[in-house]
């Protein structure tokens, strides 16, 4: 695989330690805005001021700000995403989170336009087309989501960048799902937002290519982690870029050693699937393995009853309600910290916390691989 972008090594790079910090913590308590952009605030008033953090050094991880500041990692997560929006820092795969270089930006990490600055020119757009006047309330971060076409998290976070712009206000002291006052209407709309591209969907593009050149149908497709390294983004972005080529028909996955295969080239427009692959319907609940099973519950659970920031509760007290023995928990836990949901935490703030909602929930992944000539036979 082509590789455009040079690696960034974690053992080249310094990495500051909240003893090292020498700026005055925020304060959380009277505040009149969310935890995660008051944070934010005081990040990038931490990295103009703080002498000893300069461009390309790592900032304290994510558990380490989080017990610092008596926070969530979920709501750490939050104030990174948002100054990454706008450029203090970078934040790489098993690398951590790095102090950018804004007057010399460093052209070896990738980075395109953000899910959140599109959803945040979408609301710009939608305010203008409803006629939405100062002092009127929009409507509630979920109707907007589904108009726009963004996650609900993704559109919480660019309400709140807003908020910080002072275009929109929020009538309560902590915000919600609804109760945002459109403040000002002195602002800009890019209107080439069309033309930009996220980071996924560039990946997207990438692997299609990839495909092109190096594999064919019945082929299977090199780990998460491999093509991580070779396109120089997160575990997370190539999940989400290989999600939308299963959709699209390009891949289907399987269990175990047989993998993600190519069932169709993206040129070919005509989707012809070998009987072997598509002698079985989308497996049903019944057909998941007991951590997937719960997994898939998990997924519901979160989306339906949780927020960014939320504890979960104990493995051994999700295994009592479910029924489930604790390891089978554990492993869907785990699966899910993988795929960029839940992060974990010890100590005193210890604990399973959400640190992404999941959309609507992932077609189930076929787990039997048959032989073509049994296929022959039952088709017969």
């Amino acid at each position: 695989m082509e590789k455009e972008f040079t690696p960034v090594q974690k053992s080249s790079l310094k990495q500051i330690k909240t003893s090292e910090i020498n700026v005055k913590l925020p304060d959380l308590k009277n505040i009149k805005e969310s935890k995660s952009i008051s944070i934010a605030k005081w990040l990038t008033h931490l990295i103009d001021n703080d002498k000893n953090i300069a461009p390309g050094t790592l900032l304290p991880s994510k558990p380490d700000l989080a017990y610092l500041l008596g926070v969530s990692i979920g709501t750490i997560q939050n104030s990174i995403r948002y100054i990454e929006d706008l450029g203090y820092v970078e934040s790489k795969q098993c690398i951590g989170t790095i102090v950018k270089d804004r007057k010399n930006p460093d052209k070896s990490i990738r980075k395109l336009t953000s899910k959140r600055e599109i959803a945040i020119n979408s609301i710009k757009m939608l305010i203008v087309d409803k006629g939405i006047a100062t002092g009127e309330m929009l409507p509630s971060s979920r109707n907007i989501s589904t108009v726009i076409g963004c996650s609900a998290n993704t559109t919480r976070l660019a309400l709140e960048y807003l908020g910080t712009k002072g275009i929109i206000e929020h009538k309560f002291k902590n915000s919600n799902e609804s109760g945002w006052i459109l403040k000002s209407t002195d602002f800009e709309i890019d209107k080439d937002a069309s033309k930009n591209v996220t980071l996924v969907k560039k990946v997207e593009d990438d692997l299609k290519q990839y495909i092109i050149k190096n594999l064919s149908t019945g082929s299977k497709m090199p780990a998460h982690s491999e093509l991580s390294k070779a396109l120089s983004v997160s575990i997370k972005t190539i999940h989400d870029a290989l999600k939308t080529l299963i959709d699209e028909g390009i891949l289907m996955p399987r269990r175990g050693r047989y993998g993600t295969t190519v069932i169709k080239m993206p040129e070919d427009k005509n989707l012809s699937i070998k009987k072997e692959t598509s002698i079985f319907a989308p497996a049903v609940d019944t057909a998941f393995y007991y951590y997937e099973k719960t997994q898939s519950h998990i997924k519901k659970m979160i989306a339906e009853n949780y927020e960014i920031g939320a504890k979960l509760p104990s493995i051994m007290e999700l295994s009592q309600e479910l029924n489930l023995s604790p390891n089978t928990i554990r492993k869907a836990f785990h699966n899910l910290a993988k795929e960029g949901y839940l992060a974990f935490s010890r100590g005193r703030y210890g604990g399973t916390f959400v640190i992404d909602i999941p959309e609507n929930e992932e077609e189930a992944f076929k787990w039997l691989a048959v032989n073509p000539q049994y296929a022959e036979i039952y088709d017969n």
